[in-house]
């Protein structure tokens, strides 16, 4: 059965976030703190072929690592509520867990967005998994490896009382995903995100309104879930389980 283990602490001059921050690790996947000198030229060369991969996030794809950087690092994880991680797959042969990150093994990204220490919540989110990782373990324990650290109680982790998940409401993927894990659909938010016209094929279809502050742009319909401490005392174990599955 996967455990979570967190490892290396990580200083507060290098990721400025609101809880501690740790390399986070199952037998399988680990999660390392996203810094952009040593990740994000890897994460541009494995996703820069796949621009499905943003059919339905609000940001990229991105022209260069640099259009990654100030989109994504400094646009969205600039405040000390999200952080980003890098996700490493430990299984690939050939690499070396204890090496830096290779091509090989590098699977993608993800992080907690919209964390607050005063009301114990935070959300998953950031969450890109590379083609040549997808329908296999990566993503599973990916979010379990989050929702460990975020809901079971210190000192083993930060035992907040609710983190939330939110997608497109037509990204089907995503929200099976979630629910996978034990995450409960709670509402729809309606025009909840402004996207580009170019994303016109995932928008919730409503009109331009005359005279609207952000003409050529469409809108998004958001499906919010959420696992609260009190749902994790039953899902724990059935997300230790779905972690520990061969695919």
């Amino acid at each position: 059965m996967p455990q979570l283990e967190t490892t290396t602490s990580i200083s507060e001059d290098v990721i400025n976030f609101c809880f501690p921050v740790h390399e986070l690790e199952s037998d399988r996947v680990k999660l390392i703190p996203f810094i952009p000198d040593l990740h994000a030229e890897l994460y541009f060369q494995g996703s820069a072929a796949h621009p499905e991969l943003y059919d339905f996030t609000p940001w990229g794809p991105f022209s260069d690592v640099s259009d990654f950087v100030e989109q994504l690092i400094h646009g969205r994880i600039g405040s000390d509520n999200a952080v980003l991680y890098a996700i490493i797959d430990k299984t690939r042969t050939g690499t070396d867990p204890s090496s830096k990150p290779t091509s090989a093994n590098f699977a993608g990204i993800i992080g907690y967005l919209n964390t607050s220490p005063l009301h114990l919540t935070t959300e998953i989110a950031f969450l890109i998994i590379l083609p040549s990782f997808q329908r296999t373990h990566v993503t599973t324990n990916a979010i379990g490896l989050l929702l460990l650290y975020a809901l079971d109680l210190p000192p083993r982790g930060l035992g907040l009382r609710r983190v939330q998940w939110e997608a497109n409401k037509l990204n089907i993927k995503s929200l099976r995903a979630a629910q996978k894990l034990g995450f409960k659909l709670e509402a729809i938010l309606r025009w909840d995100t402004i996207l580009p016209a170019s994303k016109a094929s995932v928008s919730n279809g409503g009109k331009e309104r005359e005279g609207d502050p952000r003409p050529g742009t469409v809108g998004r319909d958001t499906a919010m879930l959420a696992i609260c401490w009190d749902d994790w005392e039953s899902e724990r174990a059935r997300v230790l389980l779905a972690m520990d599955r061969r695919s």
